[in-house]
């Protein structure tokens, strides 16, 4: 019973919480969450010093999809 309960009030929390992202990014207000611009910096610099997407993601524990997405707004394709 108070399973129940419990997984009501978290679904009822995830649908408000989307409703309000909704009604956020309609108004324009939501921004999501802001990059690490430091962390992206260094990812860039790695990536023009020719160093290998594995000695990036191993050093600076990015995944692999941010170092692509860093590599194409940088021009810096390998």
């Amino acid at each position: 019973m108070l399973a129940a309960i419990a997984r009501n009030d978290y679904e009822d929390r995830r649908r408000r919480q989307a409703q309000g992202i909704a009604k956020a990014e309609a108004e324009g207000t939501y921004k999501g969450r802001p990059e690490g611009e430091k962390r992206n910096a260094g990812v860039i610099e790695m990536l023009a010093g020719g160093m290998s997407r594995n000695s990036i993601v191993a050093a600076t524990g990015c995944s692999r999809p941010t170092i692509s997405r860093l590599a194409k707004r940088s021009s810096w394709h390998r």
